[in-house]
């Protein structure tokens, strides 16, 4: 099949891998050119426009910063003209409303849309163990979940286009959420010097236990925030969709406006592009 890809970021490259793995044939495209080599030495053909990444293709692919991004890039006047008889598939993150909007806009060009955002990261993507989560049309789930299975073992049909967005920001709320709350309990046991290895037992036997404590634990410990799966930066404009899309359901967001304000505290101590572990070091200033 003929895949258009719009958009790099962390998991542009080795979710393209994988559809070039699969003997899928890939067209991609970025705004800055230069991210693109590593697509091209893979494999990819390389788009100028995103017109011309649409014309050579069949599905379209996104994985786009945000609803902007889309905008820009996808429903510019020389992208819509080309959308006609083409499926659009969304994996980025972007709010329920938005979601929403493209899918209208797609239709309205003559496309179909549907979205299907991941919970995972780069070793996920190389496994092909995402989770993936549908929103779309029993029918459009049923034509599309042999190429999504490229990514994961059984995609997840959540329901109508706005579903997967919506439970790809609640999944988001509880990493900013759990992490922040593990970090400040950390800070604690450090500065009361209490034997970590002692506290982290206590966590494990309880029910309060979540694996992603382990696996940010040693990150916060060495204060080492390299190598990221998922930038604190992306962490945060996660956060702030969230924040606006549960406000425009009536949701009190009290508890969001908290980690949204380490986050930017992160943001401040430089330390956007590195692992969002890295808001340890917010709530942990002196380390």
């Amino acid at each position: 099949m003929k895949i258009g890809f719009l958009g790099t970021g962390l998991m542009g490259l080795p979710i393209a891998q994988k559809l070039l793995e699969a003997n899928h044939i890939v067209t991609a495209y970025n705004r800055t050119q230069s991210k693109l080599e590593p697509f091209e030495n893979a494999g990819a053909k390389i788009a100028n426009s995103p017109a011309e990444a649409i014309q050579n293709s069949e599905c379209l692919i996104l994985m786009l910063t945000n609803y902007t991004a889309i905008k820009d890039v996808l429903l510019s006047d020389s992208s819509k003209a080309e959308l006609s008889g083409r499926t659009v598939i969304q994996m980025g993150t972007i709010s329920p409303t938005e979601s929403k909007q493209i899918r209208d806009e797609v239709v309205a060009c003559g496309g179909e849309y549907l979205e299907a955002p991941v919970l995972g990261s780069i070793p996920q993507v190389k496994s092909g163990s995402l989770i993936v989560m549908v929103g779309a049309s029993p029918e459009q789930y049923e034509k599309w979940c042999g190429l999504l299975k490229i990514f994961s073992p059984e995609p997840l049909h959540i329901g109508a286009v706005g579903s997967g967005a919506a439970i790809k920001l609640a999944m988001n709320q509880l990493i900013g959420s759990l992490t922040t709350a593990f970090a400040l309990s950390l800070g604690l046991i450090v500065r009361e010097g209490i034997d970590v290895d002692l506290f982290m037992q206590i966590v494990r036997d309880s029910a309060l236990y979540a694996p992603t404590f382990d696996k940010k634990l040693q990150r916060m410990l060495d204060i080492n925030y390299e190598n990221p799966n998922f930038p604190a930066k992306h962490l945060l404009k996660d956060t702030n969709i969230f924040i606006n899309a549960a406000e425009s359901v009536g949701l009190d967001v009290s508890i969001q406006e908290g980690v949204r304000k380490v986050l930017g505290k992160t943001i401040e101590l430089g330390l956007s592009n590195v692992d969002y572990s890295a808001l340890f070091s917010a709530v942990n200033p002196e380390n």
